[in-house]
């Protein structure tokens, strides 16, 4: 028994480590791809984005890690049956769950491992990936000019030239410079520069861009006595120069400043169990001060302004009014009455509305806190069924490699995502109690994998080809012989 178990433990391990490493590759050159344009072009350093790939690689464990096991456990069982070598532990007596046993404690222990690794290591890691990623988004665009190209990446300055040195880069030929710092002044209008040729210098300190334009023309209009209207009599000033500096700052490209991870801690990707079961706590309780601060408002609200200003407020005793409302009060009162009447309901029901929106806005905060709870739960368990799916497959259809074992736990693979994806979103938006539609993929594909195996237990032939052969050629010769026989 020890010689079979560690032979299904070393035929488990080598495809699990190689198949949970391709799968984070492929998931991290997705990511690569999808923000490529926002990293490639803003100066930062290789040890930057490599942070990145480490953080996204913590967040990537939850979508590898029950792929890879659903793999390796149809490649495992799959190549063991291929040849022959489950045969032969069966006809030694040994069941096929008595065989699965050592995997199946290796797969608990994984389980385990990803609970505690999403309760305790992915929080951590989620806070860092997005206070990087939200850094690195922001981050202003190099200074790069390009020829033939406006460049805006600095603030109140628009940059075209027509061509750059070819032996000296720092060399400009052809330049435009839209001059935008004025603007805000009301005197104040955009000024354009025109040089032949400059050249880009940088401060020792790389705080400043000083840009040396040689032979060139400065234009600027001029509107006078603080008018801002058009005016065809304006003056333009037209003034040339041999030399001139345009000094340019240049510190928000210098650096590369990160915020504070603690802006991010209260999200609830950010937070084990017992963060978010006390987040839930906290906004549930925001929630119900909420309701009863808005009842209370808009009674208040209400009995301040039910009665004109001036007039003595006094017990009357109530009567029943048969006639027109309006048809009561005093013609010359009407017009005011009514309008009263109209905008104290519009600021009522523009108060009763904005709690409304904030009171949603809570409400959604505490299902993404329970979602997320359900997450760390889920994870565990998807780990357990696709190997239950896996492990009886691989069994059945007999064949290992990467061919049909790869095409097969795709194919499930994408069942149980699509199940999953669907009906989280269904949660999120309310439609769904948050607890079924975080377990429905585990309720749904559960049954199919107690059927698997118990179809892998009694040897069943659900996925062998010459099985289904077989079948269709006894069908035709039965239907050819009632041919034959009615015929004679």
């Amino acid at each position: 028994m020890k010689k079979i178990h560690l032979l299904l433990i070393k035929s488990f391990i080598r495809p699990f480590t190689v198949t949970f490493f391709i799968v984070m590759f492929i998931l991290l050159m997705f990511f690569l791809f999808k923000y490529v344009d926002e990293f490639i072009g803003k100066g930062f350093e290789w040890y930057t984005i490599l942070e990145i790939m480490m953080y996204q690689s913590a967040v990537n464990v939850a979508m590898a890690l029950p792929l890879a096991i659903l793999l390796s456990s149809i490649m495992t069982f799959g190549t063991l049956g291929e040849n022959y070598e489950l045969v032969a532990i069966k006809s030694a007596g040994i069941s096929l769950q008595k065989a699965m046993r050592p995997l199946f404690v290796l797969v608990i222990s994984l389980s385990v491992a990803s609970f505690f690794f999403s309760d305790y290591m992915l929080p951590k890691a989620n806070s860092k990936y997005y206070s990087l990623l939200y850094d690195m988004r922001n981050k202003k665009l190099s200074f790069l000019i390009k020829p033939g190209v406006f460049n805006t990446s600095i603030t109140n300055y628009a940059i075209k030239v027509d061509r750059k040195g070819l032996v000296n880069p720092d060399s400009l030929f052809g330049i435009m410079i839209y001059d935008h710092t004025k603007v805000n002044d009301p005197r104040g209008v955009p000024t354009i520069l025109l040089a032949k040729k400059g050249r880009m210098i940088k401060t020792e300190d790389g705080s400043t861009m000083i840009l040396k334009l040689i032979d060139g023309i400065r234009y600027e209009e001029s509107r006078g006595n603080g008018s801002t209207a058009y005016n065809p009599r304006q003056a333009y000033t037209r003034m040339r120069f041999q030399e001139t500096e345009v000094k340019l700052d240049f510190s928000s490209f210098t650096s590369f400043n990160r915020t504070d991870e603690e802006k991010f801690q209260d999200n609830a990707p950010m937070l084990n169990l017992r963060g978010l079961t006390k987040r839930a706590d906290s906004l549930s309780k925001t929630i119900d001060s909420l309701n009863k601060a808005t009842k209370v408002n808009a009674g208040s609200y209400y009995k301040q302004n039910h009665y004109v200003k001036g007039y003595t407020k006094t017990k009357a005793a109530i009567k029943r009014i048969r006639e027109n409302i309006i048809d009561v009060i005093p013609p010359k009162d009407r017009y005011s009455t009514i309008q009263n009447a109209i905008d104290l309901t519009s600021s009522l029901q523009q108060v009763v509305n904005n709690r409304i929106m904030e009171y949603d806005l809570k409400q959604k905060e505490v299902l993404k806190s329970k979602i997320e709870y359900q997450r760390k739960f889920t994870l565990a368990v998807s780990c357990l069924l696709l190997f239950f799916i896996g492990a009886p497959l691989g069994a059945i259809i007999r064949k290992g490699g990467l061919g049909l074992p790869v095409v097969i736990a795709v194919v499930f693979f994408l069942i149980y995502h699509i199940i999953s994806t669907v009906a989280e979103k269904s949660a999120k938006e309310g439609s769904l109690d948050h607890v079924f539609g975080m377990w429905m993929a585990v309720i749904v594909l559960t049954p199919l994998g107690i059927f698997l195996t118990y179809k892998a237990t009694v040897d069943s032939a659900i996925f062998d080809i010459d099985y289904y052969k077989q079948i269709l050629v006894n069908l035709f010769k039965k239907v050819f012989r009632q041919k034959t026989q009615g015929t004679a």
